[in-house]
């Protein structure tokens, strides 16, 4: 056919175009009519929509990336996408010129329809008898549904996205047009974007591919399914070369790059498998929502003055949580932590091997016998790993209980609520408490019921006695003592914490957490300086700039010699023979620092300990507040902390703790002064008042173990609790006795099941009550 016949044909073409475009939009009156939505209203929601977008309207479904504390990714935050924005320079122009080749030939000279490929859509759609099965769409028209519209094949959905094309070609330019559709086309298997293709399919940067395999990639967003690398690679291939023989055509590439590019072979990355999601994960995502609102100017708080105080915080943290959570799915954040994937694996290790002889589960598949510990590197404060439970043969995120469930503490709270704070107020190890029997309605019992009359701090701590940890928490004043707690950002603090004594061995409304527990403990070991536990080192946009950038702040709460005076007693609890963590030596040349703790009949265990280097926490027990057979801190729990820590230690030089020895003379003097409010005595005092009611140090049990009378009101998961003043607000902490468990407000399941709750959060087993009975405490 000649030249001037082709040309006669293609005006008749183009005439009959604009014919089936008016045709479109009568056949979509008659259409929309019937859901009372008219043409005229579709072209102003259009122009409205476009007139409202930016870049960011482009860019706002990026995906985050997570790296671990060497700099490795060890994570993307995605909800449905997987993008990585580049901006117009940095695109490939093989991409923009494959893409424009096969997708859309007319792309630079048309106003955002094209009236060729509405011609072939309309004849389509007549030879089809008005089943839209043939697009026609521009790359402009496809942006608009990728953006702004579904894929839904109907005449309404048609001409609004002409519509918007025209308002997009009207208010951005050809550049943009392009950028932004190749930041945002579908490459099949999750993956928006031809620089999460690239990453993806090649493990290469887009800017680093050849044109070959260019070419491959530009021939997956016109049919994902059908051109799916991993499922259909051959037909993918077909298409490929169909684009480099239109590349060679068009003049884009010469003949020499042409038969290379068809000649090369293609080998793609092996499809990633989904991984289970594990606890460092939901912890990372916990505190990179709470770094973002902290940078918003929103203050985390612990405790409060009064129940409306508590529940205006805790809604407008929600909200605020929510809204930052959401944008680390969407905005391309790059979060660098501090958690060490190596570490992170031998602590899941030692948790899961450890336990390993309970194997009854639940209905749900959950190991009944449960465990978590949390690992702080001291030189940073920062946490290195994390894990909220035993490994499960089962995808998706759990209960994280490092940081979600509140459970007693028994007695491992003694040195951060009771010794240390005494030896802030200028006791010392060898200070004499008393030790002697007790008798009326609130006396609380040592094990076995054995008593030293008099003692000595040091062996008090050692022994884990508790009348004189009782008797010694009297004298100092309960409000002093748990102001330290509230320091430490203990979360689930109530106001009957503070009236009962028997909080000082353990017996709590609603418990502490594993992660509060090692921050207490990592806080001794840093010479009394509180690092908030977080596992947050920075986080940047794609382009490197600072969204939250490094905070190395801390606060003093213990001083530095009543600290490293706890340090030398907590050694002694490992060093000697009838120390309460004795089995806590370790096997590698490096001195260690433990407490144990356990509370009434085996229900909760913990271990509590630290190196120069590392403090670790470690608590065992069951999510349904039931015992566990010979559960003690110095059973389960020391063996999951031996076995992690002789790992970590491995090849670290031994270092000594600071000694207290040259300093506790004038620092003990000048705390003494500086709380004369808070006690009555200095150490010498405090020795004299005890004198005449002990007599030498004489029986030693080899065990020791708390005693107090479990309020016999309070229910299993203490849902009655969470509103009674004093006590923190969510946190995303799983609330005070599960409040997110119940009430689902804070960290959901809408993202992965990330930040699950879960049930059961709330501690029962010995809570408050001022008298003590024998239990298996230690």
């Amino acid at each position: 056919m000649s030249k001037k016949h082709n040309g006669l044909l293609w005006r008749v073409l183009k005439i009959w175009a604009t014919c089936l475009i008016l045709a479109f939009c009568v056949l979509g009156v008659i259409a929309v009519k019937r859901v009372g939505v008219p043409v005229v209203t579709m072209y102003r929601e259009a122009s409205k929509d476009v007139a409202k977008s930016s870049k960011d309207t482009f860019k706002a479904e990026q995906t985050s990336l997570v790296y671990d504390a060497e700099g490795n990714e060890i994570k993307k935050l995605k909800q449905e996408k997987d993008v990585s924005y580049l901006d117009y320079e940095d695109i490939p122009d093989a991409a923009k010129l494959a893409i424009i080749s096969i997708e859309d030939k007319n792309f630079t000279t048309h106003h955002g329809i094209d009236v060729e490929g509405v011609a072939r859509a309309g004849l389509s759609l007549i030879l089809n008898r008005g089943n839209i099965t043939m697009g026609g769409s521009t790359i402009t028209q496809q942006l608009a549904r990728n953006i702004f519209l579904g894929y839904e094949k109907t005449y309404s959905r048609k001409i609004k996205e002409m519509f918007i094309a025209v308002a997009l070609e009207q208010k951005y330019t050809k550049q943009e047009i392009l950028e932004f559709y190749l930041n945002n086309v579908y490459f099949a298997n999750g993956y928006y974007g031809i620089e999460s293709a690239s990453e993806a399919y090649f493990n290469k940067n887009a800017k680093d591919l050849s044109i070959s395999q260019i070419a491959f990639l530009c021939s997956i967003p016109n049919s994902p399914n059908r051109y799916d690398p991993y499922k259909h690679k051959d037909s993918t291939l077909k298409r490929r070369d169909r684009i480099l023989k239109n590349m060679y055509e068009d003049g884009y590439i010469s003949e020499s790059q042409y038969e290379k590019s068809v000649a090369e072979k293609i080998t793609i990355m092996p499809k990633k498998e989904t991984t289970t999601n594990d606890y460092a994960e939901t912890y990372i995502l916990k505190c990179a929502t709470e770094a973002l609102m902290k940078q918003q100017g929103f203050e985390i708080k612990t405790t409060f003055s009064s129940d409306s105080e508590k529940e205006k915080y805790n809604n407008e943290y929600d909200e605020l949580y929510n809204t930052c959570k959401k944008s680390l799915y969407s905005a391309g954040y790059r979060i660098y932590t501090s958690i060490d994937m190596e570490k992170q694996k031998q602590l899941q290790d030692s948790v899961s091997s450890q336990l390993s002889m309970f194997t009854e589960k639940t209905d749900d598949g959950v190991y009944k016998v449960q465990g978590a510990a949390v690992s702080i590197d001291n030189s940073t404060g920062k946490v290195a790993a994390i894990v909220g439970g035993r490994e499960e043969d089962q995808e998706g995120y759990g209960l994280n209980r490092a940081y979600q469930s509140f459970r007693q503490p028994g007695s491992a709270i003694k040195p951060l609520l009771v010794y240390t704070p005494a030896l802030e107020k200028g006791y010392t190890p060898d200070s004499t408490l008393d030790d002697s029997r007790m008798t009326g309605s609130d006396s609380v019992s040592n094990a076995g019921y054995s008593y030293s009359g008099s003692i000595s701090l040091r062996r008090a701590v050692e022994k884990s006695s508790n009348v004189a940890t009782y008797r010694l928490y009297e004298d100092l004043g309960p409000r002093s003592c748990m102001k330290y707690l509230e320091a430490l950002n203990f979360k689930g603090l109530d106001k009957r914490d503070y009236e009962y004594n028997s909080t000082c061995i353990g017996g709590f409304t609603n418990g502490t957490t594993v992660i509060e527990m090692a921050a207490g403990y990592a806080t001794i070991a840093n010479d009394g300086e509180y690092h908030t536990p977080d596992c947050i080192i920075k986080i940047t946009d794609a382009k490197g700039n600072d969204i939250v950038p490094e905070d190395k702040s801390t606060k003093s709460v213990y001083s530095s010699s009543a600290s490293r005076m706890m340090t030398s007693v907590l050694q002694s609890c490992v060093t000697e023979s009838e120390g309460t963590a004795h089995v806590c030596q370790l096997d590698v040349d490096m001195p260690a620092a433990c407490k144990t703790g356990t509370t009434n009949d085996y229900v909760d265990g913990w271990l509590c300990g630290y190196t120069p280097y590392y403090t670790t926490a470690v608590w065992v027990g069951m999510d349904k507040y039931k015992s566990v057979d010979n559960l003690k801190g110095n059973t389960y729990p020391a063996s999951i902390w031996k076995n992690y820590m002789d790992k970590i230690h491995q090849g670290l030089t031994r270092k000594e703790f600071e000694s207290y020895l040259s300093d506790t003379e004038s620092t003990t003097e000048a705390t003494t002064e500086s709380t004369e409010d808070d006690t009555e005595s200095t150490t010498e005092s405090t020795t004299e008042s005890t004198e005449d009611n002990t007599a030498a140090d004489t029986t030693e049990p080899d065990t020791s173990q708390d005693y107090y009378n479990p309020d016999d009101n309070n229910n299993d998961n203490n849902t009655e609790n969470n509103n009674n003043g004093y006590g923190g607000g969510n946190n995303g902490n799983g609330g005070n006795g599960g409040n997110d468990a119940n009430n689902g407000n804070n960290e959901n399941n809408n993202d992965s099941g990330m930040d699950n709750g879960g049930n059961n959060d709330g501690g029962d087993s010995g809570n408050n009550g001022d008298s003590g009975t024998p239990d298996n405490g230690e």
